[in-house]
């Protein structure tokens, strides 16, 4: 690649490096290998067991976290402010490979180095997004998978009005930041004019504005929820769920964990399915692959997942056929 168009970090670790390349070289292939984790959520939560799925990813190929490679986690905590400086510290480190559980991190490791290989895992299109090229030939320095979760508003939104029929006005919480979160309150709307309904959107961007998000909706006498992809949801999932229970307000999240702390219902992609695939890709790289070479994968399965007992709490009568097609029933 020509100097002119290094990224400025890029420039400054491969000219401070240049001269003693080959000894660093020797030295890196006998020293255990770094892996970066960059991510703009917190490590409890649906984080951690994300974290824990890399690493079984990584394990299955081959790679065990303190005996040939070594993770450098970085967590935003839920402040995308964070995340630039956290990038910059994966780079300034040369770590072997960056794995992004989002698309607000994913998007700004690119920004930060175009040399480091980066492996996504993402809810929006990466390449409407500007991840990468197209999905069978990502080019550049970045692979990994999309769920593409923007196509399931509708989807979610259906189910939900399955529970509960004679709702009629309804409630999401979209990110204030993803990129993906205008097209998902879009199409949840669409949705329930469809239906003759309604749908509030709430953007809260911290666990404050959650509460103050759920107070609006008590005034509004919202009947329903749907709660959006988000980081900063899934790892706010017991608070959420506990709010809904509180308020008496069913609610549709996308992430499974939130159904487990208790929340009524689920659809989407399982996080720790795609961050254990992506720990596979990660062993890939580590091996000699080139992030160029691995094409984009789409998520293609997605999990119903039900809390009968929250849905008894509710007084709801879950739909026989709801059942009959829910990948897990939390009895």
């Amino acid at each position: 690649m020509p100097l002119h168009r290094l990224r400025r970090r890029d420039f400054i670790v491969f000219v401070g490096g240049a001269a003693v390349w080959p000894l660093a070289a020797r030295a890196q292939q006998d020293a255990m290998r770094v892996v970066g984790y960059l991510y703009s959520g917190s490590p409890e939560g649906s984080g951690a067991l994300q974290a824990a799925a890399f690493r079984e990813g990584l394990g299955e190929a081959g790679f065990v976290e303190g005996r040939n490679v070594s993770i450098e986690y970085q967590w935003g905590h839920g402040d995308n402010a964070r995340l630039p400086g956290l990038a910059a510290e994966l780079v300034r480190h040369r770590v072997a490979v960056i794995f992004t559980p989002s698309i607000d991190a994913a998007l700004v490791a690119k920004a930060e180095t175009a040399i480091i290989p980066i492996v996504f895992s993402t809810g929006s299109d990466p390449v409407q997004n500007g991840l990468v090229d197209s999905l069978n030939r990502p080019g550049g320095n970045l692979t990994g998978f999309a769920s593409m979760l923007t196509d399931i508003g509708a989807k979610q939104f259906g189910l939900l009005h399955e529970l509960v029929p004679k709702a009629m006005h309804f409630a999401a919480l979209v990110s204030a930041t993803a990129p993906n979160a205008e097209a998902y309150g879009r199409d949840v709307q669409a949705a329930a004019a469809a239906a003759g309904r309604q749908v509030k959107l709430h953007a809260p961007n911290t666990s404050r504005d959650i509460d103050a998000a759920f107070a609006s909706m008590v005034q509004d006498q919202a009947e329903a929820l749907l709660v959006g992809p988000s980081p900063l949801f899934g790892n706010r999932g017991v608070q959420i769920s506990s709010l809904s229970l509180y308020h008496r307000l069913p609610t549709m999240f996308t992430a499974k964990e939130s159904v487990e702390a208790g929340g009524l219902i689920s659809y989407g992609s399982s996080n720790a399915d795609n961050a254990r695939r992506a720990g596979s890709y990660v062993a890939r790289i580590l091996k000699g692959e080139k992030p160029a070479d691995l094409p984009v994968q789409r998520t293609t399965r997605f999990e119903l997942v039900i809390n009968l007992q929250t849905a008894r709490v509710f007084g709801i009568e879950v739909p026989s056929a709801l059942l009959a097609i829910a990948d897990e029933v939390i009895e």
